[in-house]
């Protein structure tokens, strides 16, 4: 068993990037080679900017090559709870901004010629309790009211036409999300953004920010000191010391994932006939989907822990006993990998973007990361050209985490609390 992604492990780097010189003076620099950061910088060096994208490890090590490799309509705190808090203009415009995103996706893969294994397979969501399900379908009325999108509700009834499980009280299906291999389109990405004459800096950790006036930045790195007229901060939930401002408005919960070995088509049939990405109503949520060789991936918060090598087994173990508890007939399924990485949630589970010191930022995507990410990075880049309407996250109140002022304390507590809400919820 490999406890490494899977997505990285099997895709081809577009390049060797650890030893590009960080140049002297740029117009943009970028810090976080992930999804925000190569789109950005994508986007930068089309324009004809100088930008230098600024990666402590290498490109997609992060969220961006760790995740389940879906993107799906809807945010993460629902509709319903967006028409509640927000009203109902804003609301839709927010869920409106996911369907965008997805669509930045599709272009980006065609008009790049990425092979990724791109498909709108349609996102299936997933009724833990019963109640869950009568909230979908008052979803499904307020979709197509407020926003002219329109999904189908599936009864319990009717459940093995989507997926092999008794698991769940019905589903939600949204023929509008996508999967795609992450890997492949991190590089597809990072390599297209190259080509246009961005400087990929790999194993370029961003060790200070010395601001100089306005939103000029000298940014230290430990390969070196680039200047930079503007500064994008990219990356979500492994923001750390530098932005201490963004630290505590970031909460980093660990996701963790197993893959299995492939399987055959007579399984997958069975397991998720249509291909669907899929992931339930829980708190504690699972996902899951089929890769495009065949196995299953699995996730979920299986435990409020960060990721690292004996966590990741730990938490590998809780997913594999929760697969078979969803699919029985995988109990004598052979894991291939586990592993481990960070979604950065924010105490509103809203994406906040936006300017603050002179630092331009997008963060807090909340495990909706990976069309909303790389939407934001071209964004971003419009927002600091000046364009203010490009940033539907602009203005929304983005309050620090009480008492986090480095490693989360917290996690145990939120842990504790989701255990309890998934149980009587």
């Amino acid at each position: 068993m490999k406890l490494t992604p899977y997505w990285l492990d099997i895709a081809e780097p577009s390049g060797d990037y650890r030893r590009t010189p960080i140049p002297g003076n740029v117009d943009v620099a970028v810090i976080g080679a992930g999804f925000t950061g190569v789109s950005a910088a994508l986007e930068l060096a089309k324009q004809g900017a100088s930008v230098a994208l600024l990666e402590r490890h290498t490109v997609g090590w992060g969220a961006s090559g760790r995740n389940g490799g879906m993107a799906t309509t809807g945010l993460a705190i629902g509709f319903g709870t967006a028409v509640k808090r927000y009203g109902n203009s804003r609301a839709v415009e927010m869920f409106n901004e996911y369907n965008d995103a997805i669509d930045t996706i599709e272009k980006l893969v065609g008009d790049h010629g990425i092979d990724c294994n791109y498909s709108r397979y349609g996102k299936l969501s997933l009724a833990f309790h019963p109640s869950h399900y009568d909230g979908m379908l008052r979803s499904q009325e307020l979709l197509a009211t407020l926003a002219d999108h329109h999904v189908r509700v599936i009864p319990k009834s009717d459940i093995h036409s989507e997926i092999g499980s008794d698991f769940y009280h019905g589903a939600m299906l949204d023929p509008m999300g996508a999967g795609l291999h992450v890997g492949k389109f991190v590089h597809g990405l990072a390599g297209a953004a190259a080509d246009a004459g961005a400087f990929i800096c790999e194993n370029a950790g961003v060790t200070e920010l010395k601001r100089i006036s306005g939103t000029v930045h000298d940014v230290h790195t430990t390969r070196g000191i680039t200047r930079a007229n503007q500064v994008l901060v990219a990356t979500s939930g492994y923001t750390g010391g530098i932005t201490p401002w963004l630290q505590r408005r970031v909460i980093p919960v660990g996701s963790f994932i197993i893959v299995t070995e492939p399987l055959s088509d007579e399984v997958v049939n069975r397991i998720l006939p249509n291909r669907r990405m899929a992931s339930d109503s829980k708190m504690l949520t699972y996902y899951f989907r089929i890769t495009p060789d065949n196995r299953l991936l699995f996730g979920g918060r299986a435990r409020f822990a960060l990721s690292s090598p004996d966590s990741d087994v730990k938490s590998g173990e809780i997913l594999h006993k929760a697969m078979t508890e969803l699919f029985p007939y995988l109990a004598n399924t052979r894991v291939d990998y586990t592993w481990g990485g960070l979604v950065d949630l924010s105490m509103d589970q809203i994406v906040h973007a936006g300017i603050h010191d002179g630092v331009f930022y997008s963060l807090n995507y909340s495990g909706h990361g990976v069309q909303m990410a790389t939407h934001m990075g071209k964004k971003m880049v419009q927002y600091m050209g000046g364009d203010e309407t490009a940033n539907v996250w602009r203005g929304i109140p983005n309050p620090p985490v009480p008492g986090h002022f480095g490693p989360p304390w917290f996690l145990p507590l939120i842990g504790a609390y989701a255990k309890v809400h998934d149980r009587f919820s």
